[in-house]
């Protein structure tokens, strides 16, 4: 779950360069362009969420909330009773029920999830088309589905974003096995102050707890 998060918010927060090659509708294209001339100029961003995991064949309804710090390739990560902190070539992750941390190595494959590797493919990875204006959250948005170009376990990604301020309200996917998953940005703050040392391990915030380097 934890890395299915992190992609999902990356891919809200720091969504750009997507319409370059013009896959999608012009009108979708035209408000991801917006959004991207918002977002690059960011050098950090801090986002607070709402997250639901729901699968209603399977009885299934989870919900918590968490929040995301990002500056580059670098992110600090807390959910669910986890803590996952990357400085771009380590992840940290503690997890709490366990009192331990584990440490790995961040790995260059196809499967590694960086905001980096998020970038690069959104130009070429999906196709985007504009489903329909509406008012939500108190504010007129316009909802805009990204659907893979080649085969993925999910079926289409669903983007609300605030019509007036080019911001993203939330971010759903929706998984081919009937799940869906949603992430409703509740506080989105871009160019806060942080320190370098929030992307690596102090192991002084984690007193008592195991380290485990599995790199």
């Amino acid at each position: 779950m934890i890395r299915l998060i992190i992609a999902i918010i990356l891919m809200g927060a720091v969504i750009t360069g997507f319409s370059q090659e013009e896959k999608g509708d012009k009108k979708s294209n035209e408000m991801l362009d917006r959004l991207t001339a918002k977002t690059e100029a960011y050098k950090t961003i801090s986002v607070e969420f709402a997250y639901k995991m729901e699968n209603l064949e399977a009885g299934i309804d989870e919900r918590t909330d968490g929040s995301l710090l990002i500056m580059g390739d670098k992110y600090r990560l807390n959910i669910a009773g986890q803590t996952v902190i990357c400085d771009g070539e380590t992840v940290w992750t503690y997890i709490e029920d366990a009192e331990e941390v584990q440490i790995n190595a961040v790995e260059e494959s196809e499967e590694t999830i960086t905001p980096e590797k998020l970038l690069s493919s959104y130009n070429k990875d999906y196709r985007s088309k504009f489903i329909k204006e509406d008012f939500l959250y108190g504010t007129t948005v316009n909802i805009i589905d990204l659907t893979p170009i080649e085969g993925k376990s999910y079926s289409k990604v669903r983007l609300i974003i605030d019509k007036e301020k080019d911001q993203l309200h939330e971010i759903t996917i929706y998984d081919k096995n009937g799940s869906t998953y949603s992430y409703v940005i509740k506080k989105f703050t871009p160019n806060v102050e942080v320190p370098d040392s929030s992307f690596t391990f102090d192991k002084s915030e984690f007193p008592g707890v195991d380290v485990i380097d599995m790199r």
